[in-house]
């Protein structure tokens, strides 16, 4: 606990590892197995529970919650894990849990995601990077997020769903399959809108790859074509495009199917 600073009214267990600069405060608690990384903050009336690694820097907001027992009947008290990447923060009420043995018994979390106010990550999920869960963004378990995903106000993702990299789910929706990379995906139930032309021009995409996605966009849902003949398309004409082949991955690779 060098260099630490821990408020007297929280509680923080002998056996938990405080990494170097690290700020807990007033009215939390740390349990036995935490390990936070370097230079974290507890802002205050913070609880860490449970086998929780956090990486560096990373701020928790009032009342968020991490590493509790999942919310799934079929949890006994197996030993089960939470593994947290560096520069995080996690705003009022967030709530993130264990995973369960028959979900392969790890939540994950990467690195510079924001989860806002009421967000929740149950049991086995799987966020990538560069994420942000606005205000009560709910995964139910074992939902894999890829990276610079962006999840709005008040949506539901359903067991199993998977969220692919750069999608953008608008606020309020109900989304229960796959929803595609660089897609804007809005409703209840959730539809597909097009390309999120907006947000890939503000990461810097270039006019040719974003030009590239429409094209395979209008292949999908805008063509004739079945599913296996637009990529089979996509394939032969934009083949040498990476964004475009990570799409059609994508897609070939879901289990629950994809929203359209």
């Amino acid at each position: 606990m060098s260099g630490s600073e821990i408020h007297p009214s929280s509680f923080v267990h002998p056996s938990a590892q405080i990494g170097e600069g690290c700020r807990v405060g007033p009215f939390s608690l740390v349990g036995e197995q935490v390990r936070l990384g370097a230079g974290c903050e507890l802002i205050s009336h913070v609880v860490l529970q449970g086998d929780t690694e956090v990486g560096e820097a990373c701020r928790f907001f009032p009342f968020s919650a991490v590493g509790l027992e999942p919310q799934d009947l079929k949890y006994h008290g197996e030993k089960t894990r939470v593994r947290i990447g560096r520069s995080n923060q996690f705003r009022e009420n967030c709530t993130i849990h264990a995973g369960t043995a028959g979900g392969g018994g790890i939540t994950t979390i990467g690195d510079r995601n924001l989860f806002m106010a009421y967000s929740h990550v149950a049991h086995d999920c799987q966020v990538g990077s560069d994420t942000i869960f606005a205000n009560a963004a709910t995964l139910a378990g074992h939902v894999q997020v890829e990276d610079f995903a962006v999840i709005g106000a008040f949506s539901g993702v359903h067991q199993f769903c998977r969220i692919g990299s750069h999608a953008y789910v608008g606020g309020y929706s109900v989304i229960t399959q796959d929803t595609l990379p660089y897609v804007l995906t809005v409703g209840n139930r959730a539809r597909a809108f097009g390309i999120n032309i907006v947000g890939l021009k503000r990461k810097s995409f270039s006019e040719e790859t974003i030009t590239a996605l429409k094209n395979a966009y209008r292949l999908l849902f805008h063509s004739k074509l079945t599913t296996t003949r637009a990529l089979e398309q996509m394939d032969r004409e934009m083949g040498n495009v990476p964004e475009v082949v990570y799409l059609t991955s994508f897609i070939r690779s879901s289990q629950r199917g994809i929203v359209k």
